[in-house]
Order: structure tokens, then C-alpha cells, then sequence
């Protein structure tokens, strides 16, 4: 295979995870076929295999894909805020949001892949990467938590709190999109974690 095959074979590749990483988001893993990525990704489903062994890897793989935004958010705000607190607000104040709610393919992975992992077995590729990705977004908030710059115990204790009310909130919000009742608990939510610092 030529410098050119290869490197369309890595392109390819790149823009498959990244179609299942928005589709899993969006749809859940019951709901999306390889056919569906593969045409989502603008190709053929007979290349599928020349990548990836099966649905299952992509997924695991996808995963993982879908927590690097999460990621990249977390250290980016981190880098460009003047302390913990002014962090904190910041990544409070893009997640609890109608517009996050309202975007499911490109939205917390946290959130939206949840039931997915809690129907996996604890061996498969879907779970150890939900897992991995959680135990990510952990870590980086406990970066940013306010507490760190007493107690990383107390500062990881609170990233939990945070993450599990985010969750919560973003998942009841999504689950009732179009009521009134939908934005009066973001807005509850990010009140009451704003109050906790």
C-alpha cells in the first residue's frame, strides 16, 4: 500500500469514528448500525472491515472519541482562566445551557452514553471506555475545582458532586426538551452550583 493509500486508509478511519462517536451520541449504540456510520462518514459499508474487526471496537473506539471534547474543553478552560473559581463558572456556565441540551451529537458524552454503558457487559469495549472517559472528566474537573488548592480529596469529592448533578440536570433536561420545565432546571441546577463554591 503507497504513502497515499495509507494515508487515506488513516483519513477514512478518522472521519468513521467521528461519524459513530456524533451518532452514538445522538441515536445510542442500539440505534446505530455500521451502515449508518459508514454512510454518515461518506463511505462504502463494504470498507468497514478493512478498518475496524467490529461494530464493537468502533464503539469502544468512538467512545473514547466522543470524551476528548470533554477533555479539551476542561484544559482549555483551565489554561485560559484566572484561577480555579473563574474555571469553574466557565464550565458550568457552557454545559448547563439550552444550547448543550439541544445538541446531542456534539454534546457530553457523560450524559449521552450513560444508558448505553449500563446495558454493556463490564468487559466490553462500549464500558471500559465509558468508564476510562468518566473517570477523564473527573480528573479534569477536580482540576478546576476551587477545593484543589487546599485538598485534592475534598477537590475530587466535588468534582463528583458536580458531575453527577450536571449529568442528572442535562439527561432530565434532554428527556423533556420543549417544556417550560426543561430550562427552569438548568437554570435550578447551575443556581445551586454556583452557590456551592
Amino acid at each position: 500500500m503507497g504513502r497515499a493509500s495509507r494515508a487515506d486508509a488513516a483519513k477514512h478511519r478518522e472521519h468513521v469514528v467521528a461519524a459513530a462517536a456524533r451518532l452514538l451520541r445522538e441515536r445510542g449504540s442500539a440505534e446505530t448500525s455500521v451502515q449508518d456510520v459508514m454512510s454518515a462518514a461518506g463511505l462504502t459499508h463494504g470498507g468497514f472491515y478493512k478498518q475496524f474487526a467490529s461494530k464493537q471496537e468502533l464503539t469502544g473506539i468512538a467512545v473514547t472519541e466522543a470524551f476528548e471534547g470533554i477533555s479539551g474543553l476542561l484544559a482549555r478552560i483551565g489554561e485560559e482562566s484566572a484561577d480555579r473559581t473563574q474555571a469553574r463558572t466557565r464550565y458550568l456556565d457552557a454545559y448547563l445551557t439550552p444550547e448543550h441540551r439541544d445538541s446531542l451529537g456534539t454534546g457530553c458524552a457523560n450524559t449521552a452514553l450513560a444508558a448505553d454503558a449500563a446495558r454493556a457487559s463490564a468487559d466490553s469495549p462500549l464500558r471500559q471506555s465509558y468508564t476510562a472517559g468518566v473517570k477523564q472528566t473527573l480528573d479534569g474537573l477536580a482540576r478546576i475545582e476551587p477545593a484543589a488548592d487546599q485538598d485534592d480529596g475534598e477537590a475530587r469529592r466535588q468534582a463528583i458532586v458536580d458531575l453527577a448533578t450536571m449529568v442528572g440536570a442535562l439527561t432530565l433536561a434532554r428527556g423533556i426538551a420543549g417544556d417550560p420545565l426543561s430550562d427552569e432546571i438548568l437554570a435550578a441546577v447551575r443556581a445551586a452550583l454556583d452557590t456551592r463554591r
